[in-house]
């Protein structure tokens, strides 16, 4: 039996702006490719029988994106309201006919994935030990099961953070769950989250195992996207589409997208260039720049930069979304 994953993407991203004020936080580029591409590599080798992606915030480049992208079968789910994460996955509940994988769009993960489908339980959510564990949902095991999880602790309870990736092999259980979570109105600042329904399946006897995520680069912040960059640039190492002109220095790891026109100028370390973005005289650091770019006479690190953006003479690190235009003399 085929798996049917559940991707929702429907918020704000409200602390990517200004970029996500045009564009949906997935498909912001790092490391050469959409956030939510990243997500769907992770998938190839699966059964995956369709893929349902929980939409809203510009939702419409989802779609147009996964129309060609998307290595999957899918179909799209309009969240209107933003009551939070377990409400949006409700929404699927006509949809879904196989066990579910639920994965969030803003962390890129690498995890063993190959065995859900002879999974000896009713699921397996995805952790990784973190230092602080107020800041996630988190669960507490005993005997390789999960006896208890609880969103964003204000004592700690366990180190072990669920990285936004779940397998349910009962979804019409997990349903049942949110029902009663939402009906007693069970929120956690506001809002009604995916843990406290699956500890409604575990109080009602549902047997959830844990399973090890060797990667999970959180995209939730500029920082993080940053970040997330030069984690997967190092480990790819560099990617080179692009042309290299005359009088250019690449620092690995380095990305440059097809089209892309490079001269006089320094590139890298963990750098990634869209393509058709045209550089010179510049050196450019620990960056993202979007396709179809012009850069000229500048020094930049830090920086997020959109598509079609046009820059001259900036020093210092940028953070300017599609369409800008930065000129200092």
């Amino acid at each position: 039996m085929g798996i049917q994953v559940v991707i929702p993407l429907a918020g704000l991203g409200t602390r990517l702006r200004p970029h996500t004020l045009v564009r949906p936080k997935p498909l912001i580029p790092v490391a050469g490719k959409p956030m939510l591409a990243h997500i769907l590599d992770r998938l190839i080798g699966l059964s995956v029988e369709e893929v349902i992606f929980i939409t809203g915030h510009l939702g419409e480049q989802v779609e147009a994106w996964a129309a060609t992208s998307c290595p999957f079968p899918c179909r799209f789910v309009i969240q209107r309201e933003l009551r939070g994460q377990a409400p949006a996955i409700a929404l699927t509940r006509e949809l879904i006919t196989h066990p579910m994988l639920i994965i969030f769009a803003d962390t890129i993960f690498d995890a063993d994935l190959s065995g859900l489908e002879n999974l000896d339980a009713d699921g397996l959510l995805f952790v990784r030990e973190v230092d602080d564990p107020r800041r996630f949902g988190v669960a507490v095991v005993e005997d390789d099961l999960i006896t208890r999880l609880v969103e964003k602790p204000p004592e700690p309870v366990s180190n072990l953070a669920v990285v936004g990736v779940y397998y349910v092999t009962r979804p019409n259980d997990l349903f049942a769950a949110i029902d009663h979570i939402v009906a007693r109105d069970q929120r956690v600042g506001g809002e009604f989250y995916l843990a406290d329904a699956l500890q409604e399946m575990i109080v009602r006897g549902a047997r959830f195992r844990v399973g090890p995520t060797p990667l999970w680069a959180d995209c939730g912040t500029i920082e993080a996207v940053l970040e997330t960059n030069a984690t997967l640039l190092g480990r790819s190492g560099n990617d080179i589409r692009g042309t290299i002109g005359s009088g250019v220095t690449l620092i690995p790891p380095v990305f440059v997208g097809e089209g892309a026109m490079i001269e006089q100028s320094t590139i890298g370390p963990f750098a990634s260039i869209g393509a058709g973005t045209k550089i010179s005289r510049s050196d450019i650091a620990m960056s993202i720049v979007g396709g179809h770019c012009e850069i000229h006479e500048s020094a930049i690190r830090d920086s997020l930069i959109g598509e079609r953006t046009q820059v001259r003479g900036a020093r210092g690190n940028l953070n300017v979304s599609d369409h800008g235009q930065v000129t200092l003399e």
